[in-house]
């Protein structure tokens, strides 16, 4: 292969980019190469064929398969492009199904039904031909007030690895690549603005941020990772090997690619300021471990180019990203491909992802109050009130295609079926006459709509009041990238118009459909609090019914919370994980306890757990198993989710006062019980020492079993014993549940 070649391969191009600017500073960064002039020695990567615009799945695949062709045909090593795809909530094209957020995904803590939806993705992906997803996002939650919160799974890193690499297991099980988001620290940023630095400390990383990482590489065999556009502590992470090529390569083992975030290489120079020009930038995140350039090739191309020919790059670092990428499209099957029938008809939208996304989104919504309102008992008149009350929109998070891409394409039509929450309930409740008005919108400060839903909610028997964000990009919405907030009041004059309707006097279900918690504990307690109060983390097109389900009592909550619903702003960053000084304490007077803790989700049922047991030691490194006994003690079948937590209760470093183990959903009939047993390996309770490494250390160690972590329904105590264990590669980390009935 000639230089040109080899580059060539080390760089996607975005085709449909134009004026379609759907990427941060995608207009700035635009090529003036033109496409053909950029495929004479090759291509490695299309970039977002289907998800730029709204284009026709089938018109767009033969224009793929003929591109292809040419790209065989044409070119002199006749090597097929690979193309990749926005996936985060289904594959983000037009017609294609919209699934809940990854948020949704944490609150259902269901990896299996995650599993199943990451392998309907990438099903319709592959039979359009493209080969790999750019997701799951694997960040760890530390501040609500990013807007790139509902992206995420949760705030602990276990329940992140476990459901992310779930995710990974489906996309690559149907034969297409995931890719692993934002490595690493990308969500630690400095006041939750995005692209600010991060302020982590080792330890934090290790311990924090690493292991969703870790165990969607060592356990989900993920094929591609994304590097962050963070830099933590003055280093810039796409210019780090330390990251790039230490931990994931060297310690891991990860033997796929590495592909950049969209303009992260030009970033080296333009935002961070650590390279000259985009030749240096290029050399810095090739030598860290970067192989391919996206969405473009500004810097991977003739800058780089000209630095080897010149002898300030070793054309072997070249080589050897191009040898990762020509085995991922080996991998992939793209080097025998013939390109020669493309798909003439594709349902992106089947009956089988709406019924995961049913279930996902049924399973997701969080019962956060309930004073006996739910499920509603044959209303009369129900006053459907809020901005999100009638709209899709609303049901849906930032890279869903309708809100990433369509909202710069008005009067184009979703393209599926996502029925409102007003619509859903009008379908639910049959014999209810349904009043349904807006009161305000999600954003602004205009009332005028607020004595119109006050005289709904007067005449109705009970008052449903959607309320929540708008999710976009950039400045357009209240949520997602881009969208980060001071404040974590509801957006708007939105509270305003909750507590309006709450003072006529009329039952009020709360509804929060958003892509981040708000600080709602006005609303959760005291006299001015809502009768009931759900929340919803963007549910999908199926979301609406689901919800509907719900509050008709056709379906029982059992989602729980992923993240702290937090106090205030002011108490942020956040997280359950912290020591002893990061809760309140006698020598402070500010109170970061969050209104709900993580972990905490009601049901129509009720549930009793008790005789948690184990045994008396275990080995520092070795495995124990935790057994407790949970019933259901209600008059309706549900849904419990089985928490164990651990506190170390004296270690070298200070420790989270409460860490979840593992968990277990656990389907029960009225009266029905279950023995549950957790097999936990001691790894779970590593953490890094003194010496910058990651041990188990002897002591004791508190357990519990519990409806959230701030809650000890049934205790014990196990002794870890022996001598300190240095964890190694081989440790297992993952906790196995078995239930028996």
């Amino acid at each position: 292969m000639t230089l040109d070649e080899k580059l060539a391969q080390l760089v996607g191009f975005w085709v449909d980019q134009g004026d379609e600017v759907v990427a941060p500073m995608a207009g700035e960064m635009a090529s003036s190469t033109a496409y053909a002039e950029a495929t004479v020695h090759g291509l490695g990567q299309l970039t977002r064929v289907y998800g730029t615009r709204p284009v026709d799945p089938i018109e767009r695949a033969d224009w793929l398969w003929r591109e292809q062709r040419r790209l065989v045909g044409e070119t002199r090593l006749g090597i097929p492009a690979l193309v990749h795809e926005e996936c985060l909530t289904g594959l983000a094209a037009w017609q294609a199904a919209t699934f809940p957020t990854p948020l949704a995904w944490g609150a259902a803590f269901d990896p299996d039904l995650v599993e199943e939806m990451g392998a309907l993705i990438g099903a319709s992906m592959r039979e359009l031909g493209i080969h790999q997803g750019l997701a799951p996002v694997l960040d760890v939650i530390r501040d609500p007030r990013w807007g790139r919160v509902d992206e995420c799974i949760a705030e602990d890193p276990y329940v992140v690895g476990v459901i992310g690499s779930a995710y990974v297991r489906g996309m690559q099980g149907a034969g297409v690549h995931a890719t692993l988001k934002h490595f690493v620290g990308y969500s630690g940023s400095q006041a939750g603005r995005n692209h600010a630095p991060v302020h982590a400390g080792p330890r934090e990383i290790a311990d924090v941020f690493l292991p969703p990482f870790e165990m969607a590489v060592r356990d989900g065999g993920v094929r591609s990772v994304m590097n962050s556009y963070a830099e933590i502590d003055g280093m810039p992470v796409a210019a780090t090997p330390a990251y790039l090529t230490g931990v994931l390569r060297d310690e891991w083992g990860f033997d796929g690619t590495v592909v950049s975030d969209y303009f992260s290489v030009a970033f080296l120079q333009t935002m961070h300021a650590v390279a000259r020009d985009r030749g240096e930038a290029a050399q810095l995140a090739l030598e860290a471990g970067i192989d391919v350039e996206l969405p473009t090739g500004d810097a991977f191309t003739a800058p780089l180019a000209a630095r080897v020919r010149d002898g300030q790059v070793d054309e072997a670092i070249v080589d050897r990203a191009v040898r990762r990428v020509l085995t991922q499209k080996e991998d992939l099957g793209l080097l025998d491909e013939t390109f020669e029938t493309p798909p003439a008809e594709i349902d992106l939208d089947s009956p089988a992802h709406r019924a995961v996304a049913r279930r996902l989104a049924e399973e997701s919504v969080v019962l956060l109050r309930n004073d006996g309102v739910l499920p509603l008992d044959a209303p009369r008149r129900v006053a459907v009130v809020g901005p999100n009350a009638d709209s899709a929109e609303a049901l849906m998070g930032c890279y869903s295609f309708a809100n990433h891409v369509l909202a710069h394409h008005p009067g184009v039509p979703l393209g599926f079926e996502i029925p409102t929450l007003a619509a859903s309930l009008t379908a639910a409740l049959p014999g209810a006459e349904i009043a349904v008005t807006r009161g305000c919108d999600a954003e602004g400060d205009d009332r005028a709509g607020f004595a119109e839903a006050e005289a709904a909610a007067r005449a109705a028997d009970v008052a449903i009041v959607a309320v929540g964000d708008r999710a976009g990009l950039f400045g357009r919405g209240t949520v997602g990238e881009g969208n980060d907030v001071e404040s974590l009041e509801l957006p708007g004059v939105q509270r305003e118009l909750v507590e309006r309707i709450i003072a006529t006097g009329t039952p009020v279900v709360l509804v929060v459909l958003s892509g981040r918690p708000y600080a709602i504990d006005w609303a959760l307690a005291g006299e001015g609090a809502a009768a009931a109060a759900l929340q919803a983390f963007f549910p999908g097109e199926e979301g609406g019914p689901a919800i509907a389900g719900i509050l008709s009592g056709e379906v029982s909550p059992s989602g729980h919370l992923p993240v702290s619903l937090p106090r205030s702003a002011g108490a942020q960053p956040y997280s359950y994980l912290h020591p002893v000084l990061g809760g309140m304490t006698d020598i402070t007077s500010a109170d970061s306890t969050p209104a709900l803790p993580f972990g905490h989700g009601l049901s129509y049922t009720s549930f009793a757990r008790d005789g948690l047991s184990v045994p008396v030691s275990v080995e520092a490194g070795g495995t124990f198993t935790a057994t407790v006994r949970v019933r259901n003690t209600g008059d309706r079948p549900g849904a419990d989710l089985v928490q164990l937590y651990a506190r170390d209760v004296h270690a070298s470093v200070t420790r989270p006062v409460a860490q979840l183990l593992g968990f277990a959903r656990v389907e029960l009939e009225p009266g029905a019980g279950a023995t549950v047993s957790l097999t936990v390996p001691t790894s779970r309770l590593a953490f890094t020492g003194r010496e910058g490494v990651r041990i188990v250390e002897p002591g004791a160690v508190e357990l519990w079993v519990g409806p959230s972590c701030a809650e000890r329904e049934t205790e014990t105590e196990i002794q870890i014993v022996g001598e300190v264990h240095r964890v190694a590669s081989a440790d297992a980390r993952l906790v196995t549940v078995a239930v028996e009935r």
